[in-house]
């Protein structure tokens, strides 16, 4: 995967609420990584088809296509994309400790920077 600066990623969070986009996105920028936000699946799905992401961080319960729907999607389109949901549902859609949607990372909302930074560093390649 390639690095913006000297560890940062392209990075698109989804989600409906303008706030919780703006918290991640200063979050993210704050550790170097180049951030655009969405505030929905449909919008998403139409920046990934323009834009390589090196992750995507999507919302589950969003208006319209929900959060597992547009990682479904992305996946079919690019099985490797690494994708993150973050859910005030997590526990919801872990069976065995692994999510039963297709992505790669369950955290629950709220987070904390440090609990966001482990789900990347665990999603990402090594490099």
């Amino acid at each position: 995967m390639k690095a913006t600066e000297k560890n940062g990623y392209q990075i698109m969070v989804v989600d409906d609420e303008a706030a919780v986009c703006k918290a991640i996105k200063l979050l993210l920028e704050f550790d170097g990584h180049t951030v655009q936000t969405v505030d929905n699946g449909e919008a998403a799905l139409i920046l990934f088809d323009q834009t390589a992401f090196d992750l995507i961080i999507t919302d589950y319960s969003m208006w319209g296509m929900k959060g597992d729907q547009l990682a479904a999607t992305i996946k079919q389109r690019r099985p490797h994309q690494p994708i993150i949901m973050a859910t005030a549902f997590a526990a919801d859609f872990n069976t065995a400790g692994k999510p039963n949607v297709p992505v790669d990372c369950m955290i629950n909302k709220p987070f904390s920077l440090a609990e966001l930074r482990e789900a990347i560093v665990k999603v990402m390649p090594k490099k």
